[in-house]
């Protein structure tokens, strides 16, 4: 019995098709924005909310892990289907993309 497992067998399968891949590097893209735009809408909430300084130093190691944080989350809100924010510039967009590989052809 051979229980052995092939690494490429769980890995995405990129087509060929050059216009297949321009869409699946748009849908990236689109993911990315909107993970870039909520974490700025985070870094805008997180300002509204006063300091207390009790548990807080305003040191740029806090700052900096803030950001860190705030990135980390975004990326997560962000995947998957997300706010609908990506997925609705990749619905956009993909014509536009699509109209230009027919347009080449």
């Amino acid at each position: 019995m051979n229980l052995s497992i092939d690494p490429r067998s769980s890995m995405k399968q990129i087509s060929d098709d050059p216009k297949e891949r321009n869409l699946v590097k748009l849908r990236e893209s689109c993911r990315e924005f909107e993970a870039i735009y909520v974490q700025e809408m985070f870094k805008a909430m997180r300002k509204t909310v006063p300091e207390s300084g009790l548990f807080e130093k305003k040191d740029m190691a806090n700052d900096l892990y803030k950001e860190m944080l705030d990135m980390e989350m975004a990326r997560t809100t962000a995947a998957g289907k997300g706010m609908g924010i990506g997925e609705a510039m990749y619905n956009q967009l993909k014509d536009q993309v699509t109209a230009q590989y027919n347009k080449t052809k």
